[in-house]
C-alpha cells in the first residue's frame, strides 16, 4: 500500500511546483523580477525560468522513476521481475545518466555566461538616450537619492522617467548595505568610501518597492522606498514639485538625516506639510554632496567616532 501512495505524492509535489512557477508573477506583484517592469528584470526572469526548466530535465525523471522502480522491483514472493545478480552495465542507461547532465551543465554554463555579460551592472546596455544620473547614499536606516543635474534629492521616494536609462552611483555613509529594486534590476552592494554602479530602465508607469537587503540593525525592516516610474512630462512636473516644496539639504540637515533613525523618525524630524507622509524632499545646497561624502573617507585619517554616521556617538552633542 505504501508504494501505491508514493506515486500520487510525487505527482502532487510536481503539480505544486508547476503551479508555483505559474502563479509567482501574480503573487509577487511588482515587488519581484517575476513580474518585471523593465528589460533588465525581464532578462533575469527569463534566465531563471530557462535554468529551472533545464534542471527539471534531470530532476523530474528521478522523482518519477525512483518510486516506480521501488514499486516494480519491491520484494515479494512471486515477483515478475527478472533476477540478474551479475548485471552491472547498460550502455543506454550509462549514456543517459552521464550524457544528459553533461548537456544540461553545458547549456547552463552557456546561458549563464550570456546573462552575466548582459546584466553587467556597470554596463549601459539598454537604450541609446543619455542616462539620468542619480547618486545613492545608504544611511541608517534610509536611502538618500541625489539628482545632481536637477538640483534635488529625496528620501523614501525614488522617481524615474519611463523609457529612459537611469545610471546609479552608490555608496554608504555607514555600514555596508545592499540596494535592490527587484522589479527593475538586480541587487548591488554599497560600502563607505567606495562606489558601485547600477543601471535600470522602467518600461511603463507604476510603483515598485526598493529596499536594503543587507541586515544593518534595528531599522533594517523599515529601510524601504517607493520607486515611482512616470512618463517624462510627469517626471518633469515631479522634479518641479520636489524643488518647490523641498527644504535645503545643507550640512546641518544632512547631519540630522545621517543619524541612526528610520524613515518614520526622520520624517518627524525633517518633514513638512508640503511633503508626502512617506517621503522627504530636498533642494541641493551643495551640488557636490556625494563626492564630499566619499572624500571624508580618503583623507588618510580614520573618522572620529562622533563624525561617523552609524556609530552610537554620532550626533550625541546635537541632542544635549
Amino acid at each position: 500500500m505504501s508504494g501505491n501512495r508514493t506515486i500520487p505524492a510525487v505527482l502532487t509535489a510536481l503539480i505544486v511546483v508547476v503551479l508555483w512557477l505559474g502563479t509567482a508573477q501574480s503573487a509577487l506583484a511588482s515587488d519581484s523580477f517575476m513580474d518585471p517592469q523593465g528589460p533588465i528584470a525581464a532578462v533575469q526572469k527569463t534566465h531563471l525560468v530557462r535554468a529551472t526548466a533545464l534542471i527539471l530535465i534531470a530532476v523530474i525523471p528521478v522523482l518519477v522513476l525512483v518510486p516506480l522502480i521501488a514499486l516494480r522491483y519491491r520484494r515479494r514472493a512471486q515477483s515478475p521481475a527478472a533476477y540478474r545478480p551479475k548485471w552491472d552495465f547498460s550502455p543506454m542507461l550509462e549514456t543517459a545518466m552521464w550524457g544528459v547532465p553533461v548537456v544540461i551543465v553545458a547549456l547552463l554554463s552557456f546561458y549563464l555566461w550570456k546573462a552575466t555579460h548582459r546584466l553587467d551592472p556597470y554596463a549601459a546596455p539598454f537604450g541609446d538616450e543619455p542616462a539620468l544620473r542619480v547618486q545613492v547614499v545608504g544611511l541608517d536606516w534610509k536611502w538618500l537619492f541625489i539628482y545632481p543635474d536637477l538640483g534635488i534629492a529625496t528620501v523614501g521616494e525614488f522617481g524615474v522617467p519611463t523609457k529612459q536609462q537611469v545610471a546609479l552611483t552608490l555608496t554608504t555613509d555607514t555600514v555596508m548595505q545592499s540596494f535592490m529594486v527587484p522589479a527593475l534590476a538586480g541587487q548591488i552592494y554599497a560600502m563607505p568610501g567606495m562606489t558601485t554602479q547600477l543601471h535600470l530602465v522602467a518600461d511603463a508607469p507604476g510603483q515598485m518597492q526598493g529596499e536594503n537587503t543587507q541586515y544593518n540593525g534595528r531599522g533594517f525592516t523599515k529601510q524601504k522606498f517607493q520607486t515611482v516610474a512616470m512618463p517624462p512630462p510627469d517626471f518633469d512636473s515631479w522634479v518641479d514639485h520636489v524643488r518647490q516644496n523641498g527644504i535645503v539639504l545643507d550640512p546641518s540637515t544632512y547631519r540630522t538625516l545621517a543619524m541612526r533613525t528610520d524613515r518614520d523618525e526622520v520624517q518627524n524630524a525633517l518633514g513638512t506639510a508640503q511633503m508626502p507622509d512617506n517621503a522627504l524632499y530636498f533642494r541641493l545646497d551643495d551640488g557636490d554632496l556625494f563626492h564630499s561624502i566619499l572624500g571624508r573617507y580618503h583623507n588618510g585619517q580614520p573618522l572620529p567616532q562622533d563624525q561617523q554616521p552609524g556609530t552610537a556617538q554620532f550626533g550625541q552633542e546635537d541632542k544635549q
